[in-house]
């Protein structure tokens, strides 16, 4: 090793140039270029060093197999309980059942009188009936009515709303009648006197020429035939668009305009009611 050391110095002299004074052989061991030696032995194992920073999380694996089924859970709560269902259709009658026992003997009265007042009792009541029936049918509310009238088959209803003539029509038809036709005088002086009472100057009532003009039918598009309270100059088509018919409280008619809006009377027949 040491003659080694010695050849590279040598060496390194041979390439100090000429002109300068040779070096003393202390001078040479100063520049000595140290070479590695030999590989050493193996040494012994070191301890284990401290855990590494966590890496990256490393893209998802394959879906695996599906796992078996697992076992039944218990049974859970029970939940709230649901809105009540539709009412179900009405399902057939049953049978009839058997007669029940026979009661006891009633005991004896003259019943003649009872009979009579038991009678009377049940045509008042079809009576109150039939008028309940019209007055929640027909009647609108007790702000726009001002009592009724009645012959012996008719009943008169005034109605205070304002509406045309067609309107007016379907009002009293939705209530299960028709404008009021007044067909002889004794009919027509009620009616007038109803419109007075109220308080009213005019209303409709049912009668026109809509389908030909100066032909006046009843609502009902029955024809008028010998009775008429028309008013003098009356009807006279003013302005060529009056083809409806108002009552004024004298009773006296007049044609005016269907557009126009008014009161009017309504008429029912007693056996509808």
């Amino acid at each position: 090793m040491k003659s080694g050391l010695a050849l590279i110095s040598l060496a390194f002299l041979s390439l100090v140039p000429s002109g300068h004074p040779q070096q003393t052989a202390d001078d040479a061991c100063s520049v000595q270029i140290l070479v590695p030696g030999l590989k050493g032995d193996t040494g012994e194992k070191g301890d284990k060093g401290a855990p590494g920073r966590p890496g990256r999380v490393g893209p998802t694996g394959e879906k695996g197999d599906v796992g078996d089924k697992g076992q039944k859970g218990t049974v859970g709560r029970h939940g709230k309980i649901g809105p009540i269902g539709a009412k179900g259709e009405k399902g057939d009658s049953g049978d009839i059942g058997p007669p029940g026992p026979s009661g006891e003997p009633g005991l004896p009265c003259e019943c003649s009188q009872l009979r009579k007042a038991i009678g009377e009792m049940d045509n008042q009541v079809s009576q109150l009936t039939t008028e309940l029936k019209f007055i929640k049918n027909a009647l609108p509310s007790p702000a726009a009515v001002a009592g009724v009238r009645e012959t012996d088959s008719k009943i008169y209803l005034l109605v205070k709303e304002e509406r045309t003539y067609v309107d007016a029509q379907l009002s009293c038809q939705g209530r299960g009648g028709t404008l009021a036709m007044p067909k002889d005088e004794a009919t027509n002086g009620l009616l007038a006197a109803y419109l007075a009472q109220a308080g009213l100057a005019r209303v409709f009532i049912g009668i026109n020429d809509l389908d030909r003009e100066g032909a006046f039918v009843y609502a009902d598009r029955s024809s008028m035939q010998t009775f008429n309270k028309w008013r003098g100059g009356e009807p006279n088509n003013a302005y060529d668009e009056e083809d409806c018919v108002e009552m004024v409280a004298s009773g006296g008619w007049n044609d005016v305009a269907c557009h126009i809006t008014m009161h009017f009377l309504c008429e029912f027949d007693k056996e509808h009611v």
